[in-house]
Formats: C-alpha cells, structure tokens, sequence
C-alpha cells in the first residue's frame, strides 16, 4: 500500500511539475510578444499664447521655454505629450510636438509647428534618449523636473501642468 502511494504522490508531483512548467513558458512566452506600443497619435492645435507654461532649464542659456498646458497628455501607453516653444532673444521661435517615456528616458519629435499654426512630421521620427546638457536640457528639464519625478511618470496632464505652475514637481523637494 505504502509503495501505491508513493507511486501516486510521485505521480502528482511530476504532473504539478509540469503543469507549473507549462504555466511558466506560457507567461514568459505572453511577455515577450506583448511588446510596448505606442497609441496613435493626433496632432494637437497650435500653441495658444493664454495656455503657454513657462519652466526654467538653466542660466547658460538666454532662451525662454514653455509648454501648451492645454496640449498636455498622459497617454495609456505611458507617453506624456505636449508642445514646446522655444524663444530666442533674437526673436527666433520654435514650436515642437513632442512625447517623452518617463520608463525609458527616452523623447520623441513628432512634428514641428510652422508659422501658419500648421504642422509638418518630423523627419526622423525616433525615440532619443534624453541627454542632460548644460546649455540645451530642455529635454532634461522636463524629464527630471516636471514629468517624471523621481523617475515615475506623473499620473496626469493636471499633474504635470501643476509642476509647471508651481516650477518643480512635489516630489522632487528634499
């Protein structure tokens, strides 16, 4: 009798085994094919001069920067949108729509503005990672500042336009 058993439970364990086993290439198999993607994109109206965000980058540059608070996004796909505008003291303007991955640090240039308030896509339309610059840390600014605190991407637009207003994200105070 004790031998049927032993048999029995041996049996058991094998079939657990590999019913584990099978439940495990399963789920690696489910996470390599679900791949991250991002969600359709749609361009947004042309900056408002009434919704423009003003955020610091650094004293060696003389340039102003600013986000359209009202193009401002948090996509399901973990992608927070929105238009820059810089300006130069020489009265130069360049309008951008862009998408930065709090996950990846990585940025993206979707389109750039033209005068008539129109767009036109981006050449090279790829995901960069985002450098931290002296001069030019836009990019770097948003990303560490504003967007992804502590390297978590903020909840929502309100959110993001809140750390604007307020020139820092709350999580970011010491």
């Amino acid at each position: 009798m004790s031998l049927f058993r032993s048999a029995s439970f041996l049996f058991v364990a094998m079939f657990a085994s590999a019913a584990i086993l099978a439940d495990s290439a399963d789920f690696e198999e489910d996470y390599e094919t679900k791949q991250w993607q991002e969600v359709e994109l749609q361009l947004p109206a042309a900056p408002r001069k009434e919704t423009l965000l003003p955020f610091y980058v650094s004293a060696a540059t003389e340039n102003q920067f600013f986000i359209d608070g009202a193009t401002l996004s948090v996509g399901s796909d973990g992608v927070v949108r929105y238009v820059l505008l810089v300006l130069t003291p020489q009265g130069a303007r360049n309008v951008t729509y862009e998408g930065m991955r709090c996950e990846t640090r990585e940025r993206r240039i979707y389109a750039s503005g033209r005068q008539d308030g129109s767009w036109s896509k981006a050449r090279k339309n790829e995901w960069v990672r985002i450098q931290d610059a002296y001069a030019n840390r836009q990019h770097a600014a948003l990303f560490l500042e504003y967007f992804c605190p502590v390297g978590n991407i903020v909840q929502n637009a309100a959110e993001a336009r809140n750390a604007l207003i307020k020139g820092e994200h709350p999580d970011n105070k010491h």
